[in-house]
């Protein structure tokens, strides 16, 4: 089945598809949801995926799976406030300047300027792009051109409606990829950039920054009812009689478990909490880049519900692709962000948004979403995990009635203890699709840590248009 139901007569269709990408259309994200004009009716969805409890039953999807993690000791809430303190004596420099942006739309969708289209305007000189600048001044830009090609192949060569790829190095913050393509807008480019996708279930990741820096432990397990599409007030309310399902903090964000999220939020949160993890991890706040990047929107209700229904992925939060690589690449290089560079010879800012030790229980937990929930499958082909490494990830997925639109999302980094990329895709579909956002990651990782071993290898798996370049 597909990783949302919002609508049984919407109810996404796959089209026939070559058997290497099977998978892509078996992946179960986090459930569906719809989102109405500017407010959401619903959010993404995430119940337990069928794959997951076939897995856990032994089921014929068990498959192989990489090495469990060694999973990080969880912090006390003595350490928590010491973190904290710490953090906010020692790094009023993290803080982003925050900025008035108004809640982006489609219909606001337009290319990004010629003048600063670096890729539009590079030329391939050996194993760079290079552009010339101003005065002839010649600058070689941070992508790397193998992955760029093959990553915007993948796009145009299942004709996504929209999708964008961003992918970068975590440590360093180079930009080694900005894929897109558009068969709805084909001459619309920047879509990397824009922030015009409801992030979902990927505000997991932050909500779940703010949880465990409150002190609540991966271990600690909530039991729950419902809340696959939408949540509602009694949900969130204990009920030992009907919350037949119990889910450790850390299972919750691998599941995306809806009501867990909002119980533990509720419980452990409030609304200026949470708003402080949105400010540290960039939202709000203009990320300075060489071309122009959206600001990603995260609006945080002060009300109690409206606050908890966020926290689980049902808000109002926009993010960028490149934005949900630089998330996932702060978790994977050990609470440091790392500012994107495009060129290769800018400086490279980094500073500490999240506690070391924090940010090896989240890296942990991410890893769960593709060891057992609802990024399994996609890692996976015919039962076998499929990268070389152990990557982790979060998957977030969302559907607008009018016009009918399917969001899937994936950020994730691998190797997951030392990661050498970090990938944010959003795949934006019809009714019929052919694939979704964490196959494409799960690709795209595959691109670059199994590099053709040949020129004639590269072209053969780049597919159409493998010299195009101009294309992202």
């Amino acid at each position: 089945m597909p990783d949302h139901q919002p609508c049984s007569n919407l109810r996404p269709r796959a089209l026939p598809i070559p058997p290497v990408a099977v998978v892509g259309l078996l992946v179960l994200g986090i459930g569906g949801a719809f989102a109405g004009g500017l407010g959401f009716d619903a959010g993404p969805a995430a119940s337990l995926d069928a794959s997951a409890e076939s897995a856990a039953a032994g089921g014929p999807d068990a498959g192989a799976t990489p090495p469990s993690p060694a999973s990080a000791e969880p912090l006390s809430r003595g350490e928590v406030e010491a973190t904290l303190e710490g953090l906010e004596e020692s790094e009023t420099e993290s803080t982003f300047a925050p900025v008035a942006a108004k809640v982006p739309s489609f219909a606001t969708l337009a290319s990004i300027p010629a003048a600063v289209d670096f890729l539009a305007q590079a030329t391939e000189e050996g194993d760079a792009l290079v552009v010339t600048a101003a005065g002839g001044a010649r600058r070689a830009l941070t992508i790397n051109p193998v992955l760029q090609r093959r990553a915007t192949n993948l796009l145009r060569n299942y004709n996504v409606p929209y999708g964008a790829i961003a992918a970068l190095e975590p440590s360093t913050g180079r930009v080694l990829a900005l894929a897109e393509h558009s068969s709805e807008a084909p001459n619309v480019r920047g879509l990397p950039l824009r922030a015009i996708c409801p992030a979902a279930s990927v505000f997991k990741v932050v909500s779940g920054a703010a949880l465990l820096s409150a002190g609540v432990s991966p271990g600690e397990k909530v039991c729950f009812h419902g809340g696959k599409h939408r949540l509602n007030e009694k949900l969130l309310v204990d009920d030992a009689r009907r919350d037949g399902r119990c889910l450790t903090f850390s299972q919750a964000l691998g599941h995306s478990a809806n009501v867990i999220f909002a119980k533990l939020a509720r419980r452990s949160l409030d609304a200026k909490a949470l708003a402080k993890m949105v400010e540290r991890l960039g939202f709000n706040a203009q990320i300075p880049f060489a071309e122009p990047l959206d600001v990603s929107v995260a609006r945080i209700p002060d009300d109690d519900f409206g606050f908890a229904n966020t926290a689980a992925g049902f808000g109002e939060v926009f993010l960028s692709p490149l934005h949900g690589a630089l998330l996932a690449a702060a978790v994977g290089n050990r609470g440091m962000w790392t500012n994107p560079v495009l060129f290769e010879d800018e400086q490279v800012k980094s500073r500490r948004v999240l506690d070391e030790k924090l940010a090896a229980s989240l890296s942990d937990m991410m890893e769960t979403c593709v060891t057992e929930g609802t990024g399994r499958r996609a890692f996976r082909e015919r039962g076998r995990y499929v990268l070389p490494v152990r990557a982790a990830g979060k998957t977030g997925s969302l559907a607008n009635r009018t016009p009918f639109r399917d969001f899937s999302w994936f950020v994730g980094f691998a190797p997951k203890d030392n990661p050498k990329i970090a990938v944010a895709a959003v795949i934006v579909n019809g009714p019929k699709w052919r694939i979704r956002a964490p196959y494409v990651v799960r690709e795209t990782m595959r691109f670059f840590l199994e590099p053709p071993k040949t020129k004639s290898a590269e072209k053969k798996r780049a597919g159409r248009g493998g010299r195009d370049l101009a294309h992202r």
